[in-house]
């Protein structure tokens, strides 16, 4: 059953904007661990770099379209061709090193893939496969990064990842549920046993 619509959520949330409530309720913190959904929700973070999340979820289907269904092996495989036809779509945010990043950071994936057998294990294996559930009284006073963001980071910055910083790099592992950060009154929050 969808949640009502007086249902008590975090405050960050737009309750005006149907697809933001909608990616609240349904999406933000659920533990993901689907390799293709865990790299298209990582390149979607890179992609907000300086911009709100719900511009880039506005256009979350067009950055599928772009990508082709974050087929991880498939974008890794682009060309320059494959960037000016993404840039001249019209589908996504226009910035070639952004378009660039997340195809380079596919070349990064497919090693990790290659390494560690998923991105799923690798990302997870990081909060010994459970989510860190934070206590979150508001969400203004949630972190922004964490050590294992800062670990993260720097991993992926010694392969060559772009567009990346322990930020959003946190804000990732919110995002996959890897952290639990809803608010301590929120109903989406997971509690612990």
């Amino acid at each position: 059953m969808y949640p009502s619509a007086n249902q008590p959520r975090c405050g960050w949330v737009k309750l005006n904007d149907p697809l933001y409530v909608a990616y609240h309720d349904t999406e933000w913190g659920e533990p993901l661990h689907d390799d293709r959904a865990l790299f298209e929700l990582f390149s979607l973070e890179t992609q907000s770099a300086g911009l709100s999340w719900l511009t880039i979820l506005k256009k979350r289907e067009g950055y599928r379209e772009a990508f082709e269904g974050f087929d991880l092996k498939r974008v890794a495989a682009y060309t320059h061709k494959d960037v000016d036809r993404i840039l001249q779509s019209g589908l996504v945010i226009k910035s070639r090193p952004k378009i660039e990043a997340i195809i380079a950071n596919a070349k990064g994936f497919v090693d990790i893939a290659n390494e560690y057998g998923s991105l799923d294990a690798y990302f997870w294996s990081k909060v010994n496969f459970q989510p860190i559930v934070n206590e979150i009284p508001d969400y203004k006073s949630a972190a922004c990064h964490s050590k294992i963001s800062d670990t993260i980071t720097k991993e992926l910055k010694k392969m060559g990842f772009k567009f990346i910083g322990t930020t959003t790099i946190y804000a990732f592992m919110q995002a996959c549920g890897m952290v639990d950060d809803h608010e301590n009154g929120c109903f989406r929050r997971q509690r612990q046993e």
